[in-house]
């Protein structure tokens, strides 16, 4: 299959260069020209337009910053998508504008597939990073050996849309513990615990997570630099908000997370990383939650394997 790939930044980047370095027919868009210079130093094509690149190849992934962006670049696909094109939408977006795009795909005879990606940028890195795909089975038979290119663990959710409900659930705990960790550190910072032993006793303990393991440690080095800004958050636990609310659910801690958030942005910018939510309760105390001995960046050390499906228990 010729692959198109469009959005090749933090995260786009990242698994654009696994399938990249795996040896696969590889044409690349985004709107900063000197990404996609650089992929083509490395052996892939300029794709140019997105119409163009959905004319050329089998398959078009997207990994876009807003449901907007992901429109704004399905119009210009529109004309050239026919049977057996396949649209990719790898950005994390609302299920009702996945559907809505996708719906406009299939009626022309193509497939569409929603398949977000979890587990941070440095995991998406090395190819180990977790996918969601949304879509009919035998799309998602054509699609698998890409996706275990670019992940380690692959896990088909259902039709279309439902891997977007289920990235956007596993954000809103992501964020739920990053806040919760920033109140737990502060309070044993002011209890006059050592931080380093702090960070381990949460480590093997029930309060342990994948946020933890990796958050934690840029928020103790200084570095606050996850690579994941607060507008993005924002738009996340937002569309998460607004699944329960479609479905009813009356949500008490979830307006609480995104005042917080909002109150970070005031405090810190727009795009401020979301590791900085620590310093509001730096500022309050007065107290600097930082230890020696902690990455400023986060590596995954894992080899890089060969990715699989991951089957349902029962």
């Amino acid at each position: 299959m010729k692959i198109g790939f469009i959005g090749l930044g933090n995260v786009g980047g990242k698994l654009s260069g696994s399938l990249l370095r795996n040896g696969a027919d590889l044409v690349v868009h985004d709107l900063d020209p000197a990404l996609v210079a650089g992929f083509v130093g490395r052996g892939a094509a300029a794709g140019g337009s997105p119409a163009e690149m959905m004319r050329n190849c089998d398959a078009v992934i997207t990994c876009l910053p807003s449901p907007a962006a992901s429109d704004a670049v399905m119009q210009e696909m529109l004309p050239e998508i026919g049977p057996g094109k396949i649209w990719m939408e790898m950005s994390t977006t609302d299920e009702a504008e996945v559907k809505r795009l996708g719906a406009l795909v299939i009626e022309r005879g193509g497939a569409a597939v929603d398949c977000p990606v979890s587990g941070g940028c440095h995991r998406a890195d090395t190819g180990n990073i977790s996918i969601y795909a949304g879509c009919d089975r035998a799309t998602f038979e054509r699609i698998l050996p890409l996706l275990t290119i670019m992940g380690r663990r692959v896990l088909h959710t259902g039709d279309l849309g439902t891997a977007s409900v289920l990235k956007v659930m596993t954000n809103y705990l992501a964020t739920g513990h990053l806040l919760m960790l920033c109140e737990a550190l502060t309070t044993m910072k002011a209890a006059g615990m050592d931080m380093a032993t702090t960070y381990e006793a949460i480590r093997i303990s029930s309060g342990n997570s994948f946020v933890h393991e990796t958050e934690s440690q840029l928020i103790l080095s200084g570095s606050r630099c996850v690579d994941f800004t607060m507008d993005l958050v924002l738009k996340d636990i937002g569309l998460f908000q607004e699944i329960a609310e479609r479905n009813g659910v009356p949500l008490e801690l979830s307006p609480m997370l995104i005042d917080l958030m909002r109150d970070g942005q005031a405090r810190y910018g727009t795009r401020a990383q979301s590791d900085r939510m620590i310093e509001r309760l730096e500022e309050a105390t007065g107290l600097d939650v930082t230890a020696d001995g902690f990455p400023t960046v986060l590596v995954d050390d894992e080899p890089e394997e060969p990715g699989y499906e991951v089957k349902l228990k029962g």
